[in-house]
């Protein structure tokens, strides 16, 4: 047993048992230590965005890490944007990041660099293995941090921590400590402002947008009568039967408005919320400056007990009523003329399984789309939570890979859908149930909406060539079938409804390319 053995059986043990890789020299003990271990599944990603934005999908549905395998720190840096967006969601993924052999690392060879500088950014912890001795107590951290910390970590494994002998070892789960209790004089504090009769509203973000966190919060703001947003969160459960919840918009001027009568609110796991840029003669904050801001509790703390704390304060009781979405979706009548956006997402809706997962990075294209799916069959949506595009197929192949029993929806805005369009391959090779809509307006469509939001409202020739993809043409359906999905091109609201309800019948990975007018 060498080093890298015992890294996979820590692991194993702590129920990590899913490692997306794309491996390098440095980790070929590692990828030999895979061999020998049946029980850990591993997918290759034909490059590290692919790698990293699966782990997050996979972890997201799980409720636990995903592993991945990078190679050294160049490796790491393909796929750093996309661990920036887990970090964003709370995505707890453990990296191991090979590396030169200690002794090695003197001569500088050409793929030396700082892993540990690279790292800390986008990840809440950076371990190193000093030796193959120390790897079962730095596997183990390494998985304690992610947990805890609810996001991504990095360990770095050198070569000769990875292939030098341990002694075998009684291998044991790690025990996580609880969560942090809620401060008795925070849910004191909140109570008070909620009895104020100001108008009041709760913005929610982690645990609090599923299950049972979902419903009880629900039942709060009801009895209270105070407005339920949800911020940019991992993980959204949505439609009939559930609670509903009420987006922040993107667009600055919307979010000023919904928001703006409010005078307290509750943060709830949440910030305040901002936007997302800067723009000249628009304000950063989305809430009114006469709106006072109050912490139930952060997202270091544990937010269910903060909840029932705060309804016991305020007499509400588990069985206190609360209103649910209706299922009205599938009833809303079908598009007909030009393919555009709003119409392939109301068409989605209507026709959306139980139980489904959408994966959204439908960027512009999407905006309609949360608020249509309050009523649609339940599902569950994973969003781009980072702002760092191309996520949206590897997303969708971690989700899938997690739920196989589920069909898994990727919403994909074709710009950034080419950022990593290697993730069909792995969608293909493992066979995942995935329908991938791109919504092909042939365009940097969000572009040109901010080009106007900094004041700029006519575009040149240089300016419409950095926004514009049309020439040439980027043709999906050869490139997909190119990576072994089968693909169809759609240019009518009738055609894409017929298509989409096919492909939804059928099993593994099929993308519908959808030509807007």
């Amino acid at each position: 047993m060498n080093g890298a053995d015992r890294l996979c059986d820590v692991l194993l043990v702590n129920g990590v048992n899913v490692c997306f890789a794309n491996p390098g020299t440095s980790e070929m003990h590692f990828v030999a230590a895979l061999d020998r271990k049946p029980e850990m599944r591993c997918i290759l990603g034909l490059f590290e965005g692919v790698v990293t934005g699966a782990a997050d999908g996979y972890s997201r549905m799980a409720d636990k890490p995903a592993a991945t395998l990078l190679h050294t720190g160049p490796g790491l840096a393909n796929g750093l944007a996309n661990l920036h967006n887990a970090r964003r969601a709370r995505t707890p993924i453990v990296n191991v990041v090979g590396d030169h052999a200690s002794y090695h690392l003197q001569y500088d060879a050409p793929l030396t660099t700082d892993i540990e500088s690279l790292a800390r950014p986008m990840t809440k912890w950076v371990g190193r293995a000093t030796g193959p001795e120390t790897i079962a107590a730095i596997t183990e951290q390494a998985y304690v941090e992610a947990m805890t910390k609810r996001g991504p970590v990095a360990m770095i494994l050198p070569g000769d921590s990875a292939w030098n002998p341990v002694e075998p070892m009684e291998l044991t789960p790690a025990i996580l400590p609880q969560p942090k209790a809620p401060d008795a004089d925070r849910i004191r504090e909140a109570a008070k402002r909620l009895r104020s009769g100001k108008r009041a509203g709760f913005i929610i973000s982690g645990c609090l947008t599923r299950g049972r966190g979902l419903e009880m919060i629900g039942r709060i703001a009801q009895a209270i009568g105070a407005d339920l947003f949800v911020q940019r969160t991992g993980r959204n459960e949505l439609g009939a039967g559930r609670v509903a919840t009420r987006p922040i918009p993107y667009p600055v001027d919307m979010a000023v408005q919904v928001m703006s009568h409010l005078e307290t609110v509750i943060l709830c796991g949440a910030t305040a919320p901002v936007g997302f840029f800067a723009y000249p003669g628009k304000p950063s904050k989305m809430l009114p400056e006469s709106c006072a801001t109050w912490d139930l509790a952060t997202e270091e703390e544990d937010l269910l007990a903060a909840v029932d704390a705060l309804a016991d304060e305020l007499g509400v009781k588990p069985s206190a009523p609360v209103t649910t979405a209706q299922l009205t979706a599938p009833d809303v009548g079908l598009p007909t003329g030009a393919l555009d956006a709003d119409a392939i997402c109301t068409i989605i809706v209507r026709n959306l399984p139980e139980g489904a997962i959408v994966c959204d990075e439908a960027i512009t294209s999407g905006r309609s789309y949360q608020s249509l799916a309050l009523n649609a069959r339940q599902h569950d949506l994973l969003p781009l939570m980072g702002g760092a595009i191309g996520i949206g197929i590897p997303l969708a192949a971690g989700a899938a890979v997690a739920c196989p029993d589920r069909k898994v929806i990727g919403l994909q805005a074709d710009g950034s859908g080419m950022y990593t369009i290697q993730g069909l391959w792995t969608q293909a090779r493992e066979q995942l149930d995935v329908v991938t809509v791109v919504f092909s307006n042939r365009s940097y469509a969000t572009l040109y909406g901010e080009m106007r939001n900094v004041g700029v409202n006519a575009f040149g020739r240089n300016a419409r060539s950095m926004l514009d993809l049309d020439n040439p043409v980027i043709d999906w359906v050869p490139l997909a079938r190119s990576l072994g999905v089968e693909a169809r091109q759609v240019t009518t609201t009738e055609e894409f409804d017929r298509v989409f309800k096919a492909a939804l019948k059928e099993k593994g990975p099929i993308l519908i390319e959808a030509v807007m007018s």
